[in-house]
């Protein structure tokens, strides 16, 4: 029987490979880059982590872009995301869709719901993510459901971030039309993942932690992870246990395409402020690092981050990335009647954003496959 993910990490040394990467010189840079693509390990990208590392970084920066090229081409991937509702029933201390939060909810109709579809279509997106905060009652499978049935007929591809579920619910949710789950661990330590999920089903570290790999069995063609850099300190943990994370996945779920995210935690109406927030170099360094040790990965950047960095990213190996995002529910045609879940830097238009890849010369792709019939 095939090992869980929880299995390989109840027996992963992450600190060992934190103290590698902190002792790693420029002869383990050398050997981590010199090595064929396809054949790194978590060793290596720790040595792609280091301060030995740091100080080659256009090098990196080089390698990076190449694979990046080889592999993708000179693309873009767009997409948008939709939140359906920020109802919630979990404590969670730096989220600011948190229960019992002062802010307003707004949970969308089926209507309102495909206005917001059909602006973000007539602005070209023809991917589109959709959230929600956790709320078993108000925005549970039944809601996803409907929501997909009822977006899917207009909306090319559609991905869902929100609660966890089971994989039979996974299967009603693909069958419905869903094309991609994205589960954010938000941190791989135990200890830190209580500290900040105070009360509600998301407490259960476990179950969210296996949740990919349900959507998996379940048949999703796409499988997002990320943690949240700068929860846990330091963070150079979990970005070794996402590294972790992806490569199992891509070997347990090979025909899936595998994805990841790499935020950086933000302010957000919770009040939670980081203390050692991550570096703007720290941040491209590790999109170095992912993509050299994960040449076939989507790297995904979200309008979290500033405009002119964003940019900078892509020729790093950033392939997918949001424009024009609304974080809070019916933002696109009404915004600001709700609260946002953290706040967005990059506030160019979908256009805008689009021309500055172009003038980059990267080829923007709003739409990357087509499914002839749904099940």
């Amino acid at each position: 029987m095939t090992s869980s993910f929880g299995d390989v990490l109840a027996a992963f040394p992450i600190a060992d490979f934190v103290e590698h990467a902190g002792s790693s010189g420029d002869a383990d840079v050398s050997r981590a880059l010199a090595k064929d693509h396809g054949s790194r390990d978590v060793r290596d990208f720790a040595a792609l982590m280091s301060d030995a590392a740091s100080r080659r970084l256009e090098g990196l920066a080089r390698a990076s872009h190449e694979l990046t090229t080889k592999r993708f081409g000179k693309t873009v991937h767009m997409y948008a995301p939709v939140y359906l509702s920020n109802e919630c029933l979990t404590t969670c201390t730096y989220c600011g869709f948190a229960k019992g939060l002062p802010i307003v909810r707004k949970t969308l109709s089926n209507e309102e719901s495909l206005d917001e579809a059909r602006y973000l279509l007539a602005r070209g997106f023809r991917s589109i993510l959709l959230l929600t905060g956790e709320h078993q009652k108000l925005t549970g499978v039944d809601f996803l459901e409907e929501k997909l049935r009822l977006l899917a007929p207009v909306v090319p591809n559609l991905a869902i971030e929100v609660q966890v579920w089971d994989e039979d619910e996974y299967r009603r949710l693909r069958a419905a039309g869903c094309d991609g789950v994205v589960v954010y661990q938000e941190t791989y330590d135990r200890d830190t993942y209580a500290k900040f999920h105070l009360a509600g089903k998301k407490r259960d570290y476990d179950w969210r932690l296996h949740a990919p790999e349900r959507a998996g069995r379940a048949g999703m063609r796409r499988l997002g992870i990320g943690a949240l850099l700068g929860l846990h300190e330091p963070w150079l943990q979990d970005a070794v246990a996402v590294a972790a994370h992806a490569l199992f996945l891509t070997k347990t779920f090979w025909r899936s395409e595998i994805s990841i995210s790499l935020p950086r935690i933000r302010p957000s109406a919770s009040g939670y402020s980081p203390q050692h927030p991550v570096t703007d170099r720290e941040l491209a360094q590790a999109v170095c690092a992912f993509r050299l040790l994960l040449p076939d990965a989507a790297i995904v950047m979200s309008s979290r981050e500033e405009a002119s960095f964003r940019d900078g990213l892509i020729r790093l190996g950033v392939t997918h990335t949001s424009a024009g995002s609304h974080a809070e529910p019916g933002g696109y045609i009404h915004p600001k009647e709700a609260e946002e879940q953290f706040e967005v830097n990059d506030l160019r238009s979908p256009e805008e954003v689009a021309e500055a890849i172009r003038d980059m010369g990267y080829d923007v792709v709003w739409k990357d496959w087509a499914e002839p019939l749904r099940a």
